[in-house]
């Protein structure tokens, strides 16, 4: 059986993204209750444990059982100051009351497929390895990429990679897909993508498969069909005073996170024809961060897949604050 040290050199490089800033904006502090909603490999959640000891505590949700046993070892040293459990982030409200937390002090949102993904052939997210078309975050889940590849009605399929890829050239690769199906590995799918779109002048700034890539993975795990739920699931849990930081990879992801803490900022929503409100809807968080926050410079030099990451962060108000608006 191979020893701890062995499992440490042969785990996955984990470098997690923003950390200075996530425990900046959250501000974990001793006694406070925080959720991990995106556990991954438990970087972030390390680092909030070890700034809100002695007493501080952590929740930690993943819907990838291979990350919760690896985060598992890694937290193993806070001992019962850290609970992980199985579960997708869309249950964040019903997953921490189940724990015994009724609320919480901060969440933590890091959205997007983790490195522990990305770098394993076998889990079919990244075409940089030769592997199966799964993509799942979840191995327990029943769709993966080959059905869509291989069932969906070209339509169907053209409208995904538009929507979720934000890829001009929809159509031409969902027809190439079509009329060379069945595919099973990542390379094969990469090299038809990479055949369909037609070629630029110069060097290209990105592998023409991987806004393909990236609607397929959005495609099988439902990643924003169920984002504002989470939010929703999150603001809900948070005590008066307690934050809520989101870091996005992707414009889509970080357009519903920005649409829906503005909305949550606002008195009314009605909308703007209407004379006067009749939504009664009240705001019950403040912005922190007008505009999203980017790695730095150095960040980005020392960790690559940090440079699309944006972070916004709200604070929950009080009641008293909520009843005066």
């Amino acid at each position: 059986m191979a020893s701890t040290e062995d499992r440490r050199r042969t785990e996955p490089q984990h470098s997690p993204v923003m950390l200075s800033e996530v425990l900046t904006w959250l501000a974990p502090r001793d006694g406070g209750r925080y959720v991990d909603a995106t556990l991954g490999l438990g970087g972030h959640a390390e680092a909030i444990l070890v700034a809100s000891a002695p007493g501080g505590r952590l929740l930690g949700i993943d819907a990838d059982a291979q990350a919760l046993a690896l985060a598992h070892d890694r937290l193993a040293p806070f001992g019962p100051r850290v609970a992980l459990c199985e579960g997708w982030h869309r249950d964040i409200k019903a997953l921490t009351q189940t724990a015994g937390w009724r609320k919480v002090d901060g969440v933590l949102f890091d959205l997007g497929v983790s490195s522990l993904q990305l770098d394993a052939a076998e889990r079919g997210f990244s075409f940089a390895q030769d592997g199966p078309l799964d993509m799942r975050m979840s191995l327990s889940a029943e769709m993966s990429a080959q059905e869509i590849v291989n069932e969906w009605p070209e339509e169907e399929l053209s409208r995904v990679i538009y929507a979720y890829g934000e890829e001009r050239y929809a159509r031409r690769i969902a027809g190439a897909i079509v009329r060379q199906r069945p595919m099973h590995t990542t390379s094969a799918l990469a090299e038809v993508v990479r055949r369909a779109v037609p070629r630029g002048r110069g060097p290209q700034r990105i592998d023409p498969a991987t806004r393909t890539f990236q609607a397929l993975r959005i495609a099988v795990n439902g990643e924003l069909e169920h984002l504002q739920e989470s939010l929703a699931g999150a603001i809900g849990l948070l005590k008066p005073g307690g934050r809520l930081a989101v870091i996005a990879f992707h414009s889509l992801e970080d357009r519903i996170a920005k649409q829906y803490l503005a909305q949550e900022a606002r008195d009314c929503i009605c909308p703007p024809r209407l004379p006067q409100c009749v939504c009664g809807h009240r705001a019950s968080v403040r912005i922190l961060t007008r505009k999203p926050l980017r790695p730095t410079f150095e960040e980005e030099e020392r960790n690559p897949r940090s440079r699309s990451a944006r972070l916004r962060v709200a604070e929950r108000l009080a009641a008293c604050e909520e009843a005066r608006r």
